[in-house]
C-alpha cells in the first residue's frame, strides 16, 4: 500500500503544480499569497495520515509572510480512525527564495473512533508545527515547497496524532 501511495502523491503534486503555474504574473504591489499543502505521514501499527491545508498569506516584508491556514486531516491505523478539521495562523521566513523556515499553530476538532473497543469520542487538540524545507520555482511568482514539520506539542501517550513528524508538499502563489 505504501509503495502505491507515495508515487500517487507525487503525481498529484505534479499535476497541481502544473495547474498553479499557468496564469498571469502578480502585480508588484500585491502582497497577498495563496496556496496550500499536502501532508503525508506514516507510523507504527499501520498508521497513515493524509492532510490538505489551504492557506492565505500576506507578505509583511519580502522575506516574511504570515497568514491563516485551514486543515482537513484523515488518519487511520489498525486500532483507530480519526477525522480532524483545524484552523490557525502561520508564519514563513524565506531564505533567498530557495529555502524557508516555518511555524504553524493549529487548533483541531477531532472525531475519533477506537476500532478495537468500538469507542467513539470528539475532542479538541492543539498542535504547533515548526520546520522548514526547500522551495522550487514553478512559475513567475509560484513555488513548490517540500519540507518537514514537527509538532512540538505532541505527546506520545495522550495525543491522537501517531507521530510528531510530518513531511509535506505545499504550493505558494504570489511570492
Amino acid at each position: 500500500m505504501k509503495k502505491i501511495i507515495i508515487p500517487l502523491m507525487l503525481i498529484i503534486s505534479g499535476l497541481a503544480s502544473s495547474q498553479i503555474s499557468v496564469g498571469t504574473p502578480a502585480q508588484e504591489n500585491n502582497r497577498w499569497t495563496f496556496g496550500g499543502g499536502i501532508g503525508l505521514g506514516f507510523g507504527s501499527n499501520s498508521s497513515f495520515n493524509l492532510q490538505a491545508s489551504p492557506r492565505v498569506g500576506y507578505r509583511l516584508t519580502n522575506d516574511l509572510e504570515a497568514g491563516v491556514v485551514g486543515s482537513v486531516s484523515w488518519q487511520t491505523s489498525d486500532y483507530y480512525r480519526s477525522t480532524m478539521f483545524g484552523v490557525g495562523p502561520f508564519a514563513n521566513y524565506y531564505i533567498g527564495r530557495s529555502f524557508y523556515l516555518g511555524a504553524n499553530f493549529q487548533h483541531y476538532f477531532v472525531n475519533y473512533k477506537d476500532k478495537y473497543y468500538d469507542y467513539k469520542y470528539n475532542r479538541e487538540e492543539n498542535a504547533l508545527y515548526l520546520g522548514g524545507g526547500y522551495m522550487q520555482r514553478i512559475g513567475n511568482n509560484s513555488f513548490m515547497q517540500i519540507g518537514l514539520m514537527y509538532n512540538v506539542l505532541w505527546k506520545e501517550n495522550s495525543s491522537v496524532f501517531s507521530s510528531g513528524l510530518i513531511p509535506n508538499i505545499g504550493f505558494v502563489v504570489g511570492l
